[in-house]
């Protein structure tokens, strides 16, 4: 069992820069893959980016592409996600995911644990 609670999120400006943080329970943080999604109201929810076990393998959603870096830190079992250059269509509620089915995973069905939420708001 895995506990995942974020935090970091927030209101700023477009083309400020962000960094949400993601803490993990459990010893076992270092053998999950781990993401980061988003949904909006109305809308299904998004994969942003994940992170393999070891945080040598990562993939992006072309929407974030260059602007998004994910990263881990196994020690602290902690993962992060740095925002640069944000717009407002980055305006979302930000959800931590862990799984075990590796970090090309994309879909919500395919991570096993998440965090609560945290909002993060882009303006014009």
């Amino acid at each position: 069992q895995v506990q995942l609670v974020e935090s970091g999120g927030g209101l700023v400006q477009a083309g400020d820069s962000l960094r949400l943080s993601c803490a993990a329970s459990g010893r076992a943080f270092r053998m999950y893959t781990m993401a980061w999604f988003r949904q909006t109201p109305g809308k299904e929810r998004e994969f942003v980016a994940a992170i393999s076990w070891s945080g040598g393998s990562t993939n992006y959603a072309d929407s974030v592409k260059g602007r998004f870096t994910i990263s881990r830190d196994n020690a602290k079992n902690t993962v992060y996600l740095q925002m640069d250059s944000l717009k407002p269509e980055d305006t979302a509620i930000y959800y931590c995911a862990a799984g075990t089915r590796g970090y090309r995973r994309v879909g919500v069905s395919e991570y096993d644990y998440w965090g609560q939420g945290t909002q993060v708001t882009v303006s014009s």
